[in-house]
């Protein structure tokens, strides 16, 4: 298990990215747009880096559901590989076939 202070430091993230979706959305079409004069635009990119860093979403990590754990993450299953293996074995995954020898 991933340590409980390390998942709600992620969750806190989750909900700053979607409180400021719209809010950096619009900033960085402006910043992109290349007919708006460079004055704006620049006024733009110093409004977007005073938001705070944790509203932009590369800085959310993606954890397994589970466990919690941050590696070896598969991302259309939301889960490790740890706990894949581990729910799959007491055969709560459909279709999955653990090999062992």
């Amino acid at each position: 298990m991933a340590k409980v202070s390390a998942v709600e430091k992620n969750n806190r993230r989750r909900r700053v990215v979607k409180q400021y979706a719209n809010r950096r959305a619009r900033l960085k079409a402006i910043v992109m747009n290349q007919s708006l004069p460079l004055e704006e635009r620049f006024k733009a990119s110093v409004r977007l880096a005073e938001l705070p860093r944790n509203s932009s979403k590369v800085r959310i990590r993606n954890r397994c559901e589970v466990s919690g754990r941050p590696r070896a993450y598969y991302r259309k299953l939301k889960m490790s590989r740890i706990a894949l293996r581990e729910l799959g074995s007491l055969g709560h995954v459909p279709g999955f076939v653990k090999s062992s020898w």
